[in-house]
């Protein structure tokens, strides 16, 4: 079985605020995505595509000090594949440029960037989920501009 991903875009992280950029091949892609409040962006930790980041399994988050977990436990780079996924508000699209500028997102700037969907509440939610106790002092929902992260 063969997969192949192509990276579609890079996150821009700068004083001004964060953004995606999207290649012009891509492009025709946005149409519409303005109407939504958020998008799911896919992206890829290539700071931590390397054997040794790929097969460390358990991890310290820095959200959880002091608490060991496994990695698919978490939020951590260290994945056997780091892809990872926020779900960003939409501030602003242009459509032409490629670029879509977000609230916070929790990617270093120059991550790539592999795939976006807009995010649908019916398919996106879960209306009865949990979380461990050690999480229990994270807000039940996500500011509108994000929480700052990095």
């Amino acid at each position: 079985m063969k997969f192949e991903v192509v990276q579609i875009g890079q996150i821009k992280r700068d004083d001004i605020g964060n953004s995606i950029t999207v290649e012009d091949k891509y492009r025709e892609g946005l149409m519409q995505l303005s109407h939504f409040s958020h998008v799911i962006v896919f992206w890829w930790a290539d700071r931590y595509d390397n054997e040794e980041s790929r097969n460390i399994l358990s991890t310290e988050p820095p959200y959880a000090r002091g608490k060991k977990t496994g990695v698919f436990a978490c939020r951590s780079e260290y994945r056997p594949n780091p892809l990872m996924m926020t779900i960003c508000a939409i501030k602003k699209i242009d459509e032409k440029a490629g670029i879509i500028s977000v609230g916070d997102i929790d990617a270093i700037d120059g991550s790539p960037v592999l795939d976006l969907k807009a995010y649908f509440p019916v398919c996106d939610r879960v209306k009865e989920a949990h979380i461990p106790e050690w999480l229990s002092d994270w807000p039940e929902w996500m500011p509108a501009q994000g929480i700052g992260i990095m």
